[in-house]
């Protein structure tokens, strides 16, 4: 290469460097945004897959952190907000979704974590029982915020009440990343392994 190509090459990597990165990650069809804005703070994609029962696609979902993490306990630690994006592949009933919800629950948290948490268990529930279906493209975020606690929307509409405790976020979390989660090929994709 001679000096002319060279400087070319060079400022066209510094202005491509300079661009703002507006790229997402598309997971069965389903784009999700690299980054995003919660509570005022950036957050990161730490990863995202599909949730898959027997053969069946039945949503992707994404990750977001402050900061990337690549094992359960570091996720479970991060101080700032945190959100679970999930897109519905499928329609599923809110019985089933709210039973493999608890199934998930139980698998992965103790008897005496889940009685310090009954309430907002109980609460959790309350919401799958106001939408009769998630159907196909619904869009369920679960946001957890420091100092406020556990938003659950539908469609960028808020569902149910604020749930206040970390360890019921945490608990939630350990659905798809704990040591029996719901889907086994799900885990390793939001811990971005995948």
């Amino acid at each position: 290469m001679n000096r002319r190509t060279t400087l070319r090459t060079l400022a066209a990597a510094a202005l491509l460097a300079a661009l703002p990165a507006f790229a997402a990650v598309e997971v069965a069809g389903v784009k999700f945004d690299d980054s995003i804005t919660l509570a005022g703070q950036p957050l990161k994609l730490n990863g995202a897959g599909v949730r898959t029962k027997v053969i069946f696609k039945v949503y992707a979902a994404g990750l977001y952190l402050t900061e990337k993490k690549t094992t359960v306990p570091e996720v479970l630690a991060v101080a700032g907000p945190r959100r679970v994006a999930i897109t519905m592949l499928r329609e599923v009933s809110s019985d089933d979704f709210g039973k493999a919800f608890l199934e998930g629950l139980n698998a992965n948290t103790s008897k005496e974590e889940r009685s310090k948490i009954l309430p907002q268990i109980t609460k959790f529930g309350e919401v799958f029982a106001q939408t009769p279906a998630l159907k196909k493209g619904d869009q369920l975020s679960l946001d957890w915020t420091p100092n406020e606690g556990t938003q659950c929307y539908l469609n960028g509409k808020k569902l149910g009440e604020l749930m206040p405790d970390q360890a019921f976020y945490n608990a939630v979390l350990r659905i798809w990343l704990g040591d029996k989660p719901v889907d086994s090929s799900l885990k390793p994709a939001l811990l971005g392994e995948k």
